[in-house]
């Protein structure tokens, strides 16, 4: 047993977590996901050698506080829990890349969550319910994807233009009524999706994320598209389903790569004279 690297438990019926675990020497991942696991055993922020822990999809409410000594872990899964609050020592993680705290019922998020500077795969606080972010994610600029989705944002902070590798970031679901301008400094980003807020029109800005490819914007009151973005060349899916948009910035139709501009349910006064152009070189447009 000292041998003992792997303990995979995912999808059992556990209830409980000998604490005896935190004594395997070697032990780099332990995979409790899904069971019905109401604590973990304080013993756990023994386990010095760990890398990998996933307690995900069980009921806890909280973690011990000795979990946050576990400084060598490089992923932690704490996603569809019923935690209410992550404490500041979070922060001494320093060595995580995958961080999921999803699906939970936290009231807000730690500042000290910038000071996790290997952050780099992921970082999931989607469908928790919190009305701010801080301004520490800004910090954070090795990482690759961000999801903020089915929470209560009505704004981000300026900061969020500092997050200089971001590829993906999904806001999806939630209250935003406006965009910073700073967004334009990620110039790596491939991937925004917008769906289902309160936002009414995008900022200038927009235009300078020059790698875009998918931009989704469905489900907002926008009554306005900046000519900014048709100076978007590489984007390839724009999604305007169910805006209150009358018309169409005339920029749209110099899109060289676009293959999709979906329409529905956006009552225009008129087409503009550019969509056959689109149709002629490719692009679906759903009306």
């Amino acid at each position: 047993m000292t041998a003992l690297r792997r303990i995979d438990l995912d999808g059992n019926a556990l209830t409980h977590l000998p604490a005896h675990i935190a004594a395997l020497p070697l032990l780099d991942t332990l995979l409790v996901y899904g069971n019905q696991l109401t604590d973990i055993p304080p013993a756990l922020g023994q386990a010095a050698a760990l890398r990998h822990l996933s307690l995900g999809g069980n009921s806890l409410t909280s973690v011990p506080d000795t979990l946050w000594r576990l400084t060598g872990l490089r992923s932690l899964n704490l996603a569809e829990n019923e935690i209410t609050e992550i404490p500041d020592t979070i922060g001494d993680l320093v060595e995580l890349r995958m961080l999921d705290l999803g699906h939970n019922r936290l009231r807000h998020v730690p500042e000290t969550i910038g000071d996790l500077p290997h952050l780099t795969d992921y970082l999931y606080l989607s469908d928790n319910g919190f009305t701010s972010v801080p301004a520490s994610l800004g910090r954070l600029n090795q990482l690759d994807y961000l999801n903020l989705t089915d929470n209560r944002l009505t704004t981000l902070p300026q900061a969020i233009g500092d997050m200089a590798a971001l590829r993906e970031l999904r806001l999806y679901n939630n209250r935003l009524t406006a965009l910073p301008d700073t967004i334009g400094r990620l110039s790596r980003l491939r991937e925004l999706h917008l769906m289902n807020n309160q936002l009414t029109t995008l900022p200038d800005t927009i235009g300078e994320l020059q790698r875009l490819r998918h931009l989704d914007l469905r489900d907002n009151p926008l009554q306005r598209l900046p000519e900014a973005v048709g100076r978007l060349a590489h984007l390839v899916h724009l999604d305007l389903r169910a805006s209150r948009l009358r018309e169409l910035p005339d920029s749209l139709g110099a899109l060289p790569r676009l293959e999709k501009l979906d329409l529905r349910w956006t009552k225009l006064d008129r087409l503009p004279d550019w969509i056959t152009a689109l149709r002629h070189q490719g692009c679906a447009i759903l009306l």
